[in-house]
Parts: C-alpha cells; structure tokens; sequence
C-alpha cells in the first residue's frame, strides 16, 4: 500500500510535532505556555510553522475551512502573547494570556486528532471519518484536561498574587 500522506504533507506532520511535543513540555516545566520561555518560544514558532506549512496540504486543492482554523490559532496564540502586555488589563492579563494560550493548544489538537485517528494505522484507520464517535470521544477528553489544566493555571496564578501580597 502507498504512503498516504504527500512529501509536503509529511513535512506538514513533522512541523507539526513542535508545538504538539514543546506545549506539554512547556506545561510540565513551567506550569503554562509562557512566550518568555524557550519552550514557549518554540511552541509559537512551531505553531506559525504547522500553520504555514498547512497551506501547502489540501485534500480539495485549494484553501479549505482547515487553512481558516489554522489562522484562528494563531490569533488566539498571539492574541494570548499581546493580552500579557496590556497593562490596562491588570492581574486579568495573566489569566486572558494563560487561557488563550492553553486554548490554542486545545484548538491545534482538534486537526491533529482528526487525521491521527483517521490515517492510522494506514491498512486500517482507527476511525472512518472526523465525526466518528471515537474522535468525538477523544476530542471531549481533550477539552476535559483542557478544562482541569486551566483551572490548575488559576488557582496557580492566584496563589502567587495572594503570596506577593503579604
């Protein structure tokens, strides 16, 4: 049987794989996404390079919903990266940053499940189409450790503001 995925979609795969591998990292190291770290910096690139990369893939040979989800993403991403600068926003700028930035994550996955699930393994896809229940049911997971994590970053956020007050 051929390979399903094109040269470029290949590539397309691999760029893929920084922001998915750099945004746990990232977690797991500093609690959140943070664009001051490196592994936040990859994440963001990785990020801009799955995006791009993105457009060079298309199963209906032209720009497709996929290519407009991508660019939500990244204003979501970047949205987080500016909502930490705006000062005016106050002690709300850490929380609007964390949750846009832990979001985009969850929004990256959504594509990324979808074709995992209905690609692999190649002879035998483990689902039939994106709406099979199965990738409903992983995406639903996801949003819950997505809804845990985040709530986990607040009660973080919140813990180190009380503790800079005393």
């Amino acid at each position: 049987m051929s390979h399903p995925l094109s040269t470029l979609g290949v590539i397309h795969t691999a760029v893929s794989l920084i922001p998915v591998l750099s945004g746990p990292y990232a977690f797991i190291r500093h609690r959140a996404i943070d664009p001051a770290t490196r592994a936040g910096k990859l994440y963001l690139a990785g990020l801009v390079l799955s995006v791009a990369t993105s457009f060079t893939v298309s199963s209906t040979g032209g720009l497709n919903p996929g290519h407009a989800f991508g660019v939500v993403v990244l204003l979501v991403a970047f949205g987080g990266v500016l909502a930490a600068r705006l000062r005016w926003l106050g002690r709300a700028a850490r929380y609007l940053s964390t949750f846009a930035l832990s979001f985009s994550f969850l929004l990256s996955l959504v594509p990324g499940v979808n074709e995992t699930l209905t690609r692999l393994p190649a002879a035998h896809p483990i689902a039939a189409a994106p709406m099979a229940p199965v990738v409903l049911h992983t995406l639903l997971a996801c949003l819950v450790v997505f809804v845990i994590g985040f709530a986990a970053q607040c009660w973080r956020l919140r813990n180190r503001a009380l503790a800079g007050r005393s």
